[in-house]
């Protein structure tokens, strides 16, 4: 009965999501409903962004129409939902499932359909959900406690790994994930309430959140202990957020205070960035997705709290990362060993992990340093990380994926999970709902606002209703990129406005790869970008990476931007060792792979020399349309797109015969 109830589910679900195109009406919340913590800037809300753009627009509804509805019936097949039943006494047997975390699958479906309901409200959908979180409900302890693995049995986690001593909670924190599992139940609640104004989840949440304020702290009679696996820490600011109960604010900081600190609980050393306090901290080490959740929860706290000592904390490790830890994709986590940061420059290209997971959790963390300061970098590194080394997580079909993100394929290493392609699923299935919970927010990265400026951060077709200054400023922006570098913007207010509009000049039009000198262009691009108002061409400066128009808006004011394009070679520094000699190549923000598929003749010939001639085709019909390089006999492809056509070898860099070309 549970089987087909759930099936019936999980079609009742996608069927809602191929109704989403035909829906324009947009939900009103309360303003005081919001995830704006105390930035200098504030993110414009996905709730006021419409997206209609060539490039993301499929891809997002790829996960809405496709892999929601997949996932659901994997988790569903798996025991996921049947965990709950069984910990609530609806149902009889052992837990199901591999992972102390698999409760989180369900939570992160649930966050990504929630972003989409924020985008396109359909009541059928939500109350979809509302099945989803009647069964969660169930699984709840009367005091709020919520891993069903352990309540279900105690004695018998489902990994071997997980140790058992008295059977009790919170034994062994530093790999049962019981706080993790929190963390992401917090995150979906949040997105839930938000998208929806329901409480139903919201209160499941809140419900455990106070026995963890009750469980945990300084406190007789409290429990001395930190999460293995950070993300509690941002979860529970988002309560906070909605709630204004300081109590989760305090737990969270208390989480992160305490990491470190050999006087409070026996350390669980480098690999969860417990080894020393974590404003001591200033490289990034150990498993990368725990660090990168750790970072965005002490970016949090560094705002909230005016914490000087975590800012430094988290610029400083951002410095060491982007400038000795960082692929050319945006990826992170160089060995599989551990899931985890290398040693300085140590970047191996056939080996690399870079984990799907830990590209997302460095998006939520930039995103968050640049809402402090309204620094460029902070966007050159998620749209290198967003266009490249994240989206490679997910196939063409929205079905298949990559845990591990390799910049380098002999077609026979099984670096994925056992596969030397994507995968279907996998026993840790984080990363395929990873994705799900992040892709859906993508618009709500696109534009922020400051007291007197509106930004525009990314590049894509839609139409924005900014709440700005006591009106409404209508923008709206038309383009193809990242296949060319033309965006036509629209400005229009509903009455006469000063400000500035600040817009990203992105890295590579710069002449920057990343932040930093770990990778640089091997000539640089003397094209400038070149702008014109209302038909009438204007001189285009720069100012701190963005090119500022401060003006008296009073009508419709329609901005052409045109980014010049060229394909780029870009060189690692000499420390990276895997990288001597050779050449990756990107055009815009595309960082480029050759495939063995497109070059079965001269694969292992392939170089780059002083004679080499690129051209650039756009392909309609090749991996749902792409820009191809060609040069000589070889053909190279966006590496986001690569083992879309069966397994074969792979490169990013390519051997360099020629220096400083021109």
């Amino acid at each position: 009965m549970m089987k087909k109830k759930m099936v019936s589910l999980a079609g009742l679900v996608i069927s809602v999501f191929l109704l989403f195109s035909c829906k324009e009406e947009r939900k009103e919340i309360k303003e005081n409903d919001t995830d704006v913590l105390a930035y200098h800037l504030e993110p414009v809300d996905i709730r006021h962004v419409k997206l209609t753009d060539s490039f993301w627009l499929p891809i997002i509804e790829r996960v809405q129409e496709k892999t929601i509805d997949y996932a659901l019936n994997k988790v569903e097949e798996e025991g996921r939902l049947d965990n709950f039943l069984i910990a609530g006494g609806q149902m009889e047997g052992d837990v199901k499932g591999a992972m102390p975390f698999d409760d989180t699958d369900v939570y992160k479906i649930i966050e990504g359909a929630s972003y989409s309901l924020i985008s396109a409200p359909n009541d059928t959908l939500s109350t979809a959900l509302d099945s989803l979180i009647s069964i969660i409900q169930t699984g709840q302890e009367k005091d709020g406690y919520l891993t069903t693995w352990r309540t279900i049995d105690p004695a018998k986690p489902p990994a071997s790994w997980v140790k058992v001593n008295e059977g009790k909670r919170w034994e062994y924190l530093a790999m049962s994930h019981e706080l993790y599992n929190a963390g992401h139940l917090y995150e979906a609640a949040a997105a839930h309430y938000r998208a929806t104004g329901k409480e139903n989840f919201l209160n499941i949440a809140l419900k455990n959140a106070d026995l963890m304020v009750k469980t945990f702290g300084d406190q007789e009679g409290q429990i001395h202990a930190v999460p293995g696996h950070q993300i509690i820490e941002t979860g529970l600011i988002k309560l906070y957020s909605i709630t204004e109960n300081k109590d989760y604010l305090k737990l969270a900081r208390y989480f992160l205070d305490n990491r470190g600190n050999p006087d409070h609980h026996e350390l669980f050393g480098e690999y969860s960035q417990d080894h020393e306090p974590v404003t001591q901290q200033d490289e990034v080490v150990g498993h990368a997705v725990r660090a990168v959740y750790m970072y965005a929860g002490m970016t949090d706290i560094a705002t909230l709290q005016q914490d000087s000592a975590y800012y430094k904390a988290v610029t400083s490790l951002w410095e060491n990362m982007v400038n000795k830890k960082m692929y050319i994709t945006g990826g992170i986590g160089a060995k599989h060993e551990g899931e985890a940061f290398g040693e300085n420059y140590e970047l191996p290209n056939l080996t690399a992990y870079n984990e799907t997971c830990a590209a997302i959790g460095d998006v939520y963390w930039n995103h968050r340093l640049h809402n402090i300061t309204g620094e460029v970098k902070y966007f050159d590194v998620i749209e290198r990380t967003l266009y490249n080394g994240l989206i490679s997580g997910l196939s063409l079909d929205g079905q298949k994926f990559f845990y591990p993100n390799a910049l380098e394929s002999d077609g026979t290493y099984e670096f994925n999970q056992g596969a030397c392609t994507r995968k279907d699923w996998f026993d840790c299935s984080c990363c395929p709902t990873n994705v799900i919970r992040f892709i859906p927010s993508i618009p709500g990265l696109i534009y922020s606002k400051s007291e007197s400026a509106i930004y525009v951060d990314l590049y894509a077709s839609n139409t924005a209703d900014i709440e700005f200054q006591d009106q409404v400023i209508q923008v709206s922006q038309k383009t193809a990129y990242p296949w060319n570098g033309m965006v036509e913007i629209a400005v229009e207010p509903q009455k006469p406005a000063e400000f500035e509009l600040k817009l990203r000049v992105p890295g590579w039009a710069r002449n920057e790869v990343l932040p930093g000198n770990l990778y640089q262009y091997s000539s640089k691009m003397e094209e400038m970008p070149e702008v014109m108002v209302n038909g009438k061409k204007m001189t285009a400066e720069i100012v701190d990476g963005y090119l500022v128009m401060d003006r008296k808006w009073e009508e419709s004011t329609t901005i052409v931007l045109d980014f010049p394009m060229q394909v780029r070679e870009v060189l690692a520094n000499d420390k990276v060792e895997d990288d001597r000699g050779k050449v990756s190549l990107e055009y815009g923000p595309i960082v480029y792979a050759v495939e063995e598929v497109d070059n079965k003749d001269n694969f292992e010939q392939l170089q780059i020399t002083p004679q080499t001639n690129f051209s650039v085709q756009f392909e309609k019909d090749l991996l749902q349309g792409v820009n191809t390089l060609k040069f000589d006999d070889f053909k190279a492809i966006p590496y986001y797109s690569w083992s879309n056509r069966g397994i074969g070898k792979m490169k990013v860099w390519l051997k360099n015969n020629t220096k400083n070309r021109t």
